[in-house]
């Protein structure tokens, strides 16, 4: 499966930002789509997920209220809204992806490991 991150950009503190990852190829109907972040000279930290197969979705305490998580099937896209940024929230994105069996009733993923696709990152500044 191959990823697209885009959206980043410049926002002032408080303001709003989306994300979209765009996803193609075979097998999306037992896949999960993540978002990462990873600000400057700090590791890299997972923020949210989505289930393309139950629309199931998880989040960081860090995010949780600010952050929503969304997926268009049609278009096998998720998207990550961004509301009330904060400068803290300024890193690059990563939106990554992995294959959930279909027996496996959590469908949710928040570990690196757990993730075998990877998109490129995009850059969220927060800043005044």
């Amino acid at each position: 499966v191959q990823l697209q991150a885009s959206g980043g950009g410049l926002v002032q503190p408080g303001g709003s930002l989306r994300l979209a990852c765009s996803a193609s190829g075979f097998g999306l109907k037992y896949y999960t789509l993540g978002w990462f972040r990873q600000a400057p000279g700090k590791e890299r930290e997972w923020v949210s997920c989505i289930s393309f197969r139950d629309g199931a979705t998880k989040y960081a305490d860090s995010v949780k209220g600010r952050f929503t998580i969304s997926r268009d099937g049609a278009e096998n896209t998720a998207y990550l809204q961004l509301s009330n940024l904060k400068p803290e929230d300024t890193a690059v994105y990563y939106c990554a992806g992995g294959s959930v069996p279909s027996w496996l009733t959590d469908t949710l993923l928040d570990e690196e490991y757990e993730f075998d696709d990877w998109g490129q990152g995009t850059l969220v500044t927060v800043s005044s």
